[in-house]
């Protein structure tokens, strides 16, 4: 496996962005080592200075030319972007962790949650580009893959509830705007969705297949047999944003290999990095959006033994997890962590899950 120098030259592409701006703070906040800090967004945001570590630093334009001298680059620009640039950072000595969806389906190219499969890192030896999952397919497996490597999930049925955020800057504003709007009696913008957002559930925005599901759906499916490495893992899911800022919800329900109990669920729960447990029967208190908000954790709940699936094979949780966050920016930092010549805080504490 590869290392990054002990201080490397570190850039974020799309910087501006809520994702750009979240990597921005967790680097700060993780005192991630670097010798530079580089800034890169589209031509109107160039020029815009962005505080870090007590000082300022100007944004870049890709178009400008080819940077040299970067060690590792952090993508969150979409995956047009991606797809023509990443390769050229990459064939010019740089570690990428690509956030879009550009290279997910790529086997050339690891897709990687660290609390998944981080053994997936262990054949970069060089300058490589790393494919961040979808945000709905992280949060679901950092809950579930403790279960699965023990009693082995044999099927997951998925239905979640997604933030604006999922959709970027843009989409969490109409939302405020909406609400501002209808306090008023104010037309409401609906330039992002095509409709009203606030007070109403949706289709995820993504398209839809002649098969009648739609991208979102599609990737918990193809991300989680990739990185459970079996293509015998049935999932099914049903996607649909939700009119909340921040923090995508969903309800997992599970079927196992053999038969288990609710007592042993909750004990690998507990045991697992990157989780925490928020189930509260009495006070009818379990993971909500907004406790999940600004969190690293993935909070889950509602655990209980799914008396549908014969042989006490079944399951059912709840979980919340803050899409900027460990959905997106989080993430790529912690697989870029593992890089360091030092193991990181995280990458001590994600050392037994290899």
């Amino acid at each position: 496996m590869m290392r990054l120098p002990n201080s490397p030259t570190v850039a974020i592409v799309g910087a501006t962005g809520v994702v750009g701006r979240e990597m921005l703070a967790i680097l700060e906040e993780r005192r991630f080592p670097m010798r530079a800090l580089r800034l890169f967004a589209s031509p109107r945001s160039v020029g815009t200075r962005i505080p870090f570590r007590g000082g300022e630093i100007a944004c870049e334009a890709l178009e400008l030319g080819m940077p040299e001298g970067i060690d590792l680059v952090l993508f969150s620009a979409g995956k047009e972007i991606s797809r023509e640039w990443a390769p050229r950072f990459r064939d010019a000595g740089a570690l990428v962790v690509d956030n879009s969806s550009a290279f997910r389906a790529d086997p050339a190219c690891p897709l990687v949650v660290p609390e998944v499969n981080p053994h997936a890192l262990d054949a970069v030896r060089g300058p490589s580009i790393i494919a961040n999952p979808n945000c709905s397919t992280i949060i679901a497996l950092v809950a579930v893959t403790p279960l699965h490597r023990v009693i082995g999930v044999e099927r997951m049925v998925a239905a979640t509830y997604q933030a604006a955020s999922g959709a970027g800057a843009a989409a969490m504003a109409e939302l405020e705007s909406q609400a501002r709007a209808f306090t008023t009696g104010a037309p409401l913008d609906t330039r992002i969705f095509g409709r009203q957002y606030l007070f109403n559930v949706f289709s995820h925005n993504s398209a839809v297949g002649a098969d009648g599901f739609n991208e979102e759906e599609r990737k918990l499916l193809t991300e989680t047999r990739r990185m459970w490495e079996s293509d015998a893992v049935r999932v099914v899911a049903t996607c649909v944003r939700v009119p909340t800022l921040r923090a995508h919800a969903e309800a997992l329900h599970l079927e196992f290999a053999r038969a288990t109990s609710e007592e042993e669920i909750r004990t690998l729960l507990a045991k697992a990095p990157g989780l925490r447990i928020v189930d509260d029967r009495t006070s009818n208190r379990f993971p909500e959006p907004l406790d999940a908000a600004g969190g690293d954790d993935v909070l889950v709940g509602r655990i209980r033994m799914d008396p549908s699936v014969p042989g006490n094979r079944g399951a059912a949780l709840f979980v919340c997890g803050d899409q900027i966050r460990k959905g997106a920016a989080l993430n790529a930092i912690q697989i870029a962590e593992r890089f360091l010549p030092a193991a990181s805080p995280s990458e001590r504490a994600l050392a037994g899950a290899r």
